[in-house]
């Protein structure tokens, strides 16, 4: 059995600026950001790693990189870890490109792998890339760490955790450096944490942004969901 634990990487200039960044090689960190990296190593001290990967985005390399010299470990890149693409979306920031991010990209978590990002992909690329880098980590490692994107991490997890429904990861906020753990094997996982949140929570909402008064709605294979559109 894997214990996994997922973190998403540290503030970017997009993040402040709210604007969907998602192509390669993408931004660095703020000096916030960096911050949040640097303390990582102290987040962790008391958890077992024996691997650090990291997405090809650079700002994933930038936040694992002081949790990796910590450990003296290296960063081992993934290829399918990375932010879900906007396609045609990028570098978008107003409430109409990222609600339909948001809603598209919760659309695969809840079921709906047809749904298309317009210009980009559907949820079989997303899913196909991120579950073949998470059966590789399971094949080499018993303790991995993946630092990898808000985005990216609230759908796998909403589709793959077994015990929890997709609304859980739509409806809770993934900060800059916030920690998912989870454990089970492919096919089998169990969400055991997730940030200020208990996994029973009777009454989530995720605040981030201003859009969050007013929620879209993904129809997802339990019903509709709402969601709260959330910037990479």
């Amino acid at each position: 059995m894997t214990r996994l634990t997922l973190i998403r990487h540290g503030q970017t200039p997009a993040n402040v600026l709210g604007l969907l960044d998602t192509d390669a090689p993408g931004p660095g960190l703020t000096d916030l950001g960096l911050a949040q990296a640097a303390a990582l190593p102290r987040l962790l001290v008391d958890s077992p790693i024996d691997r650090v990967y990291v997405s090809r985005l650079v700002r994933t390399h930038f936040t694992a990189r002081p949790l990796a010299n910590d450990r003296a470990y290296d960063l081992v890149e993934l290829p399918g870890v990375h932010e879900v693409e906007a396609g045609s979306l990028e570098k978008r920031g107003d409430e109409a490109a990222v609600r339909r991010y948001m809603e598209t990209a919760f659309a695969w978590g809840g079921g709906n792998l047809d749904a298309r990002m317009p210009d980009g992909p559907d949820g079989y690329d997303f899913f196909g890339r991120y579950d073949a880098d998470i059966e590789r980590v399971v094949r080499e490692s018993q303790h991995p760490v993946i630092v990898s994107h808000g985005a990216a991490i609230r759908i796998w997890v909403a589709a793959r955790a077994k015990n929890i429904g997709p609304e859980f990861t739509a409806l809770h906020h993934l900060p800059n450096t916030g920690v998912v753990e989870l454990e089970g094997s492919p096919g089998d996982w169990r969400l055991l944490s997730w940030p200020n949140a208990p996994i029973d929570d009777p009454d989530p909402v995720d605040r981030e942004f201003g859009i969050a008064e007013a929620p879209a709605t993904v129809v997802s294979t339990t019903g509709a969901v709402p969601t709260q559109p959330v910037r990479e």
